[in-house]
């Protein structure tokens, strides 16, 4: 069978397989969930909005969508006040002033031989065009996105910590990839940007918002697939710590706690017993390195007295790959 015979489903699932094969190449170990919904943002030219906990690799995967695409990362961090002078442009005001001194400096030689006043004026109009044009633009993150040749990838990142007035700024360039500046007209995207939007639902984000994007919800990893992390990125750590690490951690994720560990934090956490030379877990090589995965006192001091038997257990989870 040749590639215009083959069905076009057999051809989706090679393409979101080749997706988790090159996310992978770059470090980010996913499942085909994630690899599918970042097919689909390529294919369909959607915004993806990717929702779940702090630390299970949203910022990671536009990142890595970066790094696969070969197209340059543009990233907008959103905080409460964000406004499009800090987001989409503004004007370069140093420069406008010094095109204003030098204008008044040739004023003489441009009015001369005007004749009267309307003539006079309309060569000065002549000159706002230049002053409110790109020349005097200071593109921020939005922008620079929309004029990025061979297309860019845009992430704006925990935008449930902007404000409804600016998620509402953005439908426009969500829709339609473009943006409108009251002295410019609308500017639409030179090539079309991959974008991503994250968010740690601080709040309920508009129905507005959402229609526009494509939705992936990224959850804790399972066991396996957090151990193939572990595995990937902290190799030097031995399958059997890899997967009572990984154990420990997720029985920590099931307590009540006020931060619970992140992916980032598993692989701080493998990383440390690496650089501590061990080769399994034990109750005391937990109590001396516990302030790597948990950053609140109050959650080490509530688990104290549950490391032994959670130990115990990380290690009846994983004896079976690995008896002694």
């Amino acid at each position: 069978m040749n590639e215009n015979s083959r069905p076009q489903g057999a051809t989706s699932v090679a393409a979101i397989a080749d997706i988790q094969a090159r996310l992978e190449q770059q470090n980010y170990i996913c499942n085909a969930s994630i690899a599918t919904s970042l097919f689909l943002a390529q294919s369909l030219d959607k915004p993806l909005l990717i929702e779940g906990p702090p630390g299970v690799g949203k910022t990671e995967l536009a990142k890595a969508a970066s790094a696969m695409t070969g197209k340059p990362l543009i990233r907008l961090q959103c905080y409460e006040g964000l406004d499009e002078t800090k987001a989409l442009y503004e004007w370069k005001y140093g420069k406008q002033l010094l095109y204003t001194q030098v204008l008044k400096e040739k004023l003489g030689d441009l009015l001369e031989g005007a004749r009267g006043l309307k003539e006079s004026i309309g060569r000065l109009h002549e000159f706002d065009d230049t002053f409110f044009s790109e020349e005097f633009l200071e593109p921020r993150p939005l922008l620079k996105a929309l004029w990025e040749p061979g297309g860019a990838v845009l992430l704006v990142d925990e935008i449930d910590k902007a404000d409804d007035e600016f998620e509402a700024f953005l439908l426009e360039l969500l829709s339609d990839y473009q943006i409108s500046v009251p002295e410019l007209g609308t500017i639409k995207a030179r090539s079309t940007p991959l974008v991503f939007l994250t968010s740690n639902n601080k709040r309920e984000l508009g129905d507005a918002l959402k229609r526009r994007c494509l939705h992936l919800h990224i959850p804790f990893p399972d066991p396996g697939l957090e151990q193939a992390i572990v595995r990937r990125r902290v190799p030097e750590a031995e399958a059997r710590l890899n997967a009572q690490l990984v154990a420990f951690v997720q029985g920590l994720r099931k307590l009540d706690l006020k931060k619970v560990p992140a992916i980032s934090e598993t692989l701080d956490w493998a990383r440390t017993l690496v650089l501590m030379h061990a080769r399994e877990l034990n109750a005391d090589l937990v109590r001396s390195t516990l302030n790597v995965l948990l950053k609140y006192q109050d959650d080490i001091e509530a688990v104290d007295t549950d490391i032994p038997g959670m130990v115990v257990a990380a290690h009846k989870e994983t004896e079976w790959r690995f008896p002694k």
